[in-house]
């Protein structure tokens, strides 16, 4: 039996990545956020390398309940799928959702201040893989609801006056993962090969 390293790997990473930030100058900490960030600006110029540097960065260190679930969301993943899996997902979600925001922020022409804006962190990843895990579920409703439920919660930031770019990539992100869930549900039935 393998060892479930993922999880722990990637949250202590990212953890102490932060308090490290954290110790630099202000202007050193602003001049790396701004390299890892996904935001338009850095695209825009053709820094694709941030799509995944910006994953392994956050502004500042997790809260204790958010690094518990991350951990916990991870864990359960790899433990269910497998690490390949997990970190599939993980960086599907997290490059996916992240190209679309981009891609409408550059149909829309955002301001200096969003179009600089720093973009790093753990989200977008975890909620495709929250989003995906609902295949884990028993069949029907409970999945249904599952589904149904993150969904709605994801809608709900969306639908704010004050809504972010992020609230949207939120809910992409799950999108992805649910969309992916649904296919593994298609792909599982015993039938899904026959034509007509």
């Amino acid at each position: 039996m393998n060892p479930l390293l993922l999880g722990p790997v990637y949250t202590g990473g990212v953890q102490l990545g932060a308090y490290a930030l954290e110790r630099l100058g202000e202007r050193e900490r602003e001049q790396v956020l701004r390299g890892c960030s996904t935001n338009v600006d850095n695209l825009a110029a053709g820094r694709w390398e941030t799509l995944l540097s910006s994953a392994f960065v956050v502004e500042e260190p997790m809260p204790l309940p958010y690094a518990l679930l991350l951990l916990a969301v991870l864990g359960y993943a790899e433990y269910a799928y497998g690490a390949w899996w997990t970190a599939g997902v993980f960086l599907l979600g997290h490059a996916g959702a992240t190209l679309l925001v981009y891609g409408t922020l550059r149909v829309r022409r955002p301001g200096p201040g969003t179009r600089r804006a720093v973009d790093v962190g753990t989200s977008y990843g975890f909620n495709a893989v929250l989003g995906a895990l609902t295949s884990a579920l028993p069949r029907g409703a409970a999945r249904h609801t599952a589904r149904a439920g993150l969904l709605a919660l994801g809608l709900r930031p969306v639908l704010r006056r004050e809504r972010t770019f992020t609230d949207a990539g939120h809910l992409v992100a799950l999108g992805i993962g649910v969309g992916l869930s649904l296919a593994a549900d298609y792909l599982s039935r015993p039938n899904h090969s026959k034509i007509g």
